[in-house]
């Protein structure tokens, strides 16, 4: 099992003091960012890599003697958006990300499947999330045409350079659970697509992230270490609450490509990112590990810090010591 950190909770410092920090957690791996919905600022020069292997031996040099490696890179973002402002930069990124892998000796790039929008006219993505009548199921049969259609290109060159691509099966994408990454793969015909498990958007959807991984089996190509916790509100709102505020350009948001733009978080939210153990304690991850190894017994497990009520450092250092904990429980049964 490797176990690191992916690095977007480190963008406000320089990719040599991200390192440090990981090391002293006594972690050994860095997913890095490489585009899709936040820039690649560990990796400025991400398109020289993709086409330089000199200039990716050169990069390399910066990990050297730090006790950290590369964990994979990861480009989240919405390939399939309908306006093409928005999905021809994320989908580029993804190949960028897919052909810096391959100089990098990486085999891992993490990415979203996107989601289109519900006819050839729209300009906004649809999510069809309870598809009770024939019309919605109608607009999901055209979705699936158009993803797989896009990720049967990112497969051949995927497979054409020795990556996979492990999509997160996250809400507000056309695939978000094993069905629909199932559905992808088989009516694709795909070899080298499959699943990031990142087990917070499993739990909020009520889901049981070690059920899942099982489930999957060998679909699991990578691991997202985040923790949620369900608040008191979900009991009013359920956890499709929309509450959300939209900000005011003068007020400090985050850009998600073209003129779209993160909200504010409910102020009573139905449930939160939190620390790993704060939603779930060292017994379950350990079972979630376990169920990790059983799949892939060097399978790369890196934290991702969405804690708001926890700073960078402070986040990182308490799921690194659930996350530690758990891995050695289940080193001392296996």
């Amino acid at each position: 099992m490797k176990l690191g950190v992916y690095n977007a909770i480190q963008h406000d410092r320089p990719l040599s003091e991200a390192l440090t920090i990981i090391g002293d957690l006594g972690l050994t791996g860095i997913e890095l960012n490489s585009g899709g919905f936040l820039p690649p600022v560990h990796i400025p020069n991400i398109d020289e890599i993709a086409t330089s292997k000199a200039a990716a031996d050169e990069y390399l040099r910066v990990f050297e003697g730090t006790g950290v490696e590369i964990a994979g890179l990861n480009c989240n973002g919405n390939p399939l958006h309908p306006n093409r402002v928005i999905g021809d930069v994320h989908a580029a990124d993804i190949r960028t990300s897919i052909l810096a892998a391959a100089n990098l000796g990486q085999t891992r790039v993490v990415t979203m499947s996107g989601l289109p929008g519900g006819s050839p006219t729209e300009q906004h993505p649809n999510w069809q999330v309870n598809a009770w009548n024939s019309a919605s199921l109608d607009m999901i049969d055209r979705q699936f045409d158009v993803a797989v259609a896009f990720w049967k290109e990112i497969d051949q060159l995927a497979r054409d350079n020795g990556v996979k691509v492990a999509l997160e099966l996250h809400p507000q994408n056309l695939v978000f659970n094993p069905a629909g990454i199932r559905r992808l793969v088989e009516q694709g015909g795909l070899t080298n697509i499959g699943v990031e498990l990142d087990a917070s958007h499993l739990f909020w959807q009520q889901m049981d992230p070690v059920a899942v991984v099982r489930n999957l089996g060998p679909l699991v190509f990578h691991a997202a270490a985040k923790d949620v916790r369900i608040n008191p509100a979900a009991a009013i709102n359920g956890v499709l609450d929309n509450s959300f505020r939209k900000l005011d350009p003068s007020e400090k948001r985050t850009n998600l490509g073209g003129d779209e733009w993160a909200n504010e978080w409910p102020k009573e939210s139905a449930w939160d990112f939190v620390a790993l153990g704060k939603g779930h304690d060292t017994a379950y991850w350990t079972e979630f590990l376990r169920a990790l190894r059983e799949v892939d017994p060097d399978i790369a497990v890196n934290i991702e810090h969405e804690d708001v009520s926890l700073g960078a450092i402070e986040g990182l250092e308490i799921a690194a010591g659930v996350l530690k904990d758990a891995d050695a429980a289940l080193a001392a049964t296996v």
